[in-house]
């Protein structure tokens, strides 16, 4: 009786100190993320402020047919100017949480300007409503527009990735997402040897899935993975195939 009492007892004290085991060591390993992650720096937020921006500077050069039934260019910048202030007022407090809510709300704002023009451009071309453009008007609004769809999207997938920018901080490194980047795939090993151990990406990352989603119309190097991700890429993809075909249809109706 006693000789089993103590195989228990012992058993016990086995059980307990892999367990005192398991949990200093995930207590180390949460030190040591913590530590990586302090050291690795923030990633700055003026690029994707500045892209904001430059969305409503695009708008502002569309011509009034594009801007219908508000004839007011400045309308648009004026409201993403005001949502920016938010934005940074709480990024600055640490509300990540309302500074999620802000960032889709800018972007919803973006977006829905970006289609309702698409609208027009569309339907101006077909049917001359609200108003027929003319030559130079179609091309500038074309590129305006294109170039308008890659930095919305560069946006959204921006924010949407790993919980976007603020959790991505709190992390030392990338591992997994809603995209596949090359520096994913590689081992310990490679990533100390390519200087990427504790890379995570930042917004021209983003910027360059954006670029090359509107111009080969498939993403050069990285992979989607997130089933919303690839809806969003087939949205982009079909606002830019629609644009650059609005251009093309009008200069075969000029050749003709």
């Amino acid at each position: 009786m006693g000789r089993l009492t103590f195989q228990k007892f012992e058993k016990d004290a086995e059980s307990a100190l892999q367990r005192a085991e398991e949990a200093a060591g995930k207590a180390l390993h949460g030190a040591e993320e913590a530590l990586r992650s302090y050291a690795r720096p923030s990633e700055p937020r003026w690029p994707a402020i500045v892209s904001g921006l430059a969305v409503g500077g695009l708008h502002y050069a569309l011509p009034p047919t594009l801007v219908y039934p508000v004839p007011l260019p400045w309308l648009l910048p004026l409201i993403v100017a005001l949502l920016m202030i938010p934005n940074v007022l709480t990024l600055r407090l640490g509300n990540h949480r309302l500074n999620q809510i802000f960032g889709f709300t800018t972007l919803g704002v973006l977006t829905l300007a970006e289609l309702w023009s698409l609208f027009l451009l569309v339907s101006s071309l077909l049917y001359g409503w609200p108003a027929k453009l003319a030559g130079d008007q179609l091309l500038r609004s074309a590129a305006a527009l294109w170039l308008t769809n890659i930095v919305v999207f560069a946006l959204w997938y921006w924010r949407i990735d790993a919980g976007g920018p603020n959790m991505r901080d709190q992390r030392s490194s990338h591992t997994q997402g809603a995209f596949l980047f090359p520096q994913m795939t590689l081992d310990a090993d490679q990533k100390e040897a390519a200087g990427v151990t504790f890379w995570s990406p930042m917004f021209m990352d983003y910027f360059f899935i954006a670029f090359t989603q509107s111009t080969s119309f498939a993403p050069a190097d990285t992979g989607v993975m997130s089933r919303w991700v690839k809806f969003l890429v087939i949205i982009q993809s079909t606002i830019s195939l629609i644009t650059v075909a609005a251009v093309a249809g009008r200069a075969i109706n000029i050749l003709q």
